[in-house]
């Protein structure tokens, strides 16, 4: 289970599983149509955002009977064998070997929410619903029971179909989240707590939700950050269930939520469906996912980075460096963008965010050719990038983390550490010690940063673990070997002004871009 800042994050999937193991957490967190068949539950006219009363019941009532009550069973771990007491009393081993290996092994249980997306039983829902399970039952609201097969499941969006046997089944209608409006009415349908087919109803509380709280126990660089946010209640169980609008259409798929208890709080978390879609398409055509990239590594636009790329506002992407996805180079690299580029849009679609930039290209197909536009420290470029594939399961690479070095050389001495006020930080050349204790990649160059002013705006941006290899704003862009380089940058920067800095991390191994706001002398 995932710490928030001051709530639990938790996949919303009751999993009563014995052995104490409670609520399933385990989040690993982009054509053709499967919903377009005769039986496809119609949209309502229903509610409307204008005032007018929703017809929440007319909607329920459409959508429900597409639904699915899932149960999930995960058989337990096999034992080893016991070991035979010793010392056993002559006359006594009959009555200890009969109770060698008979300790019952109970399976573990959970139960979820799904909905039919085809007539013929492919059913859409989490991949912390079903992904580890050995068996899967399927319910019906009328009452009617499957088994059901695994088709094919995605942990890094945590999107799973899974498929009965039938015909004639009643289907879902899908809307457009792109065009779900902050504060419009929708209504979460699952099985929440073991009461089956459950409607609750709120707003959309907030688009684009994302950051280390709700991506971090996705731990991969393809975690979703355009979490639609709701107040629909929504408890363990409504996990893989329909986040529905006010015409019927399902706009998301019900996944977390945000609690301090592991129940509903007020705050509830759906995967678009848009992302869905596209992921349940390929693993029905594919088994897989076909996930274009454009090897990069990014992060929100900050104020400071904004005014170095000399933006009218504080929105886009800033790229950190890029990534290599297996053997396959970087697309974006390959097409001339560099570290420290804004993108501030996509097939002349403007980027305000990381979410914004994933939508595009989550769409895309390996193969596909994207514009994108980014300010380079005040000067616009556009550039054509042909879009790679990501390996079937990738991973982040990191290399182990070293114990913190003392930063003395070979003979006993630290070097001469050198404090910059304007900067916030003191740094020192790099030891042969530091570099070998570190595992400092002999093409990494640079200065390391021994400390960070606490007041400075350093703070939070540079860590003892960094390595200043490069100044890349102002212009020109140029590299740093020593300290008496970093300090000639500086000296011509006053207080309010911005520095761009390339960095090369020691215990990710792994390069970024940070731009830091200058302070006092």
């Amino acid at each position: 289970m995932s710490m928030m800042t001051r709530a639990k994050v938790v996949g919303a999937v009751t999993a009563a599983f014995v052995g104490g193991l409670g609520i399933a957490t385990a989040f690993e967190m982009p054509q053709s149509s499967y919903a377009q068949a005769t039986r496809t539950v119609r949209a309502a006219s229903g509610p409307r955002d204008d005032g007018g009363a929703p017809g929440f019941a007319d909607v329920a009532e459409r959508v429900t009977p597409a639904v699915v009550s899932i149960q999930v069973e995960k058989d337990a771990p096999k034992r080893t064998t016991a070991r035979r007491p010793t010392n056993v009393p002559p006359g006594m081993e009959e009555f200890f070997n009969q109770f060698q290996g008979r300790q019952p092994r109970q399976p573990m249980e959970g139960s979820g929410t799904g909905f039919l997306i085809s007539p013929t039983g492919y059913i859409l829902t989490n991949n912390h619903v079903v992904g580890d399970a050995d068996r899967i039952k399927v319910i019906l609201t009328d009452h009617r029971e499957y088994s059901a097969k695994l088709i094919g499941k995605d942990p890094t969006t945590d999107v799973a179909v899974i498929k009965i046997d039938g015909s004639g089944l009643p289907t879902v209608a899908f809307g457009d989240d792109n065009t779900a409006r902050i504060g419009s009415w929708v209504l979460a349908i699952g099985n929440p707590l073991g009461l089956d087919f459950t409607v609750t109803a709120g707003i959309i509380s907030a688009k684009g939700r994302g950051g280390p709280q709700l991506s971090r126990p996705l731990e991969n660089r393809y975690a979703i950050t355009d979490f639609i946010q709701t107040d629909a209640a929504i408890n363990p169980g409504n996990s893989g269930g329909p986040l529905v609008n006010a015409r019927g259409e399902v706009i998301g798929i019900n996944s977390m939520i945000a609690s301090e208890t592991g129940y509903y709080s007020g705050y509830g978390f759906a995967i678009p469906i848009s992302l869905a879609k596209s992921v349940s398409d390929d693993l029905i055509a594919h088994g897989r996912v076909r996930r274009a990239v454009l090897g990069i590594q990014i992060k929100e636009v900050t104020a400071e980075e904004a005014k170095a790329a000399q933006l009218s506002s504080i929105a886009g992407v800033t790229l950190g460096d890029f990534s290599n996805d297996g053997n396959t180079p970087s697309p974006a690299k390959a097409a001339g963008l560099e570290p420290g580029d804004v993108i501030i849009a996509i097939d002349g679609a403007p980027v305000d965010r990381v979410g914004t930039l994933q939508r595009v290209v989550r769409m895309k197909k390996p193969g596909d050719v994207v514009s994108v536009d980014v300010m380079r420290f005040g000067d616009k470029k556009s550039f054509r990038v042909k879009l790679a594939e990501a390996p079937a399961e990738s991973t982040v690479a990191s290399a182990d983390r070293a114990t913190p070095p003392d930063g003395a050389d070979k003979d006993g001495v630290k070097p001469l550490a050198v404090s910059s006020g304007k900067l916030g930080v003191t740094v020192e050349p790099i030891t042969d010690a530091f570099a070998r204790e570190a595992r400092v990649p002999a093409t990494v160059k640079g200065v390391r940063v021994s400390d960070v002013d606490i007041a400075s705006g350093a703070r939070g941006k540079l860590f003892d673990s960094d390595i200043i290899t490069e100044v890349v704003y102002p212009r020109p862009r140029r590299a740093v070997r020593t300290t008496a380089e970093l300090q000639a940058a500086l000296n011509g920067l006053n207080a309010g002004d911005v520095i761009t800095l390339g960095i090369f991390n020691v215990q990710t191994q792994s390069a970024r871009v940070e731009t830091i706001r200058i302070g006092g002398n």
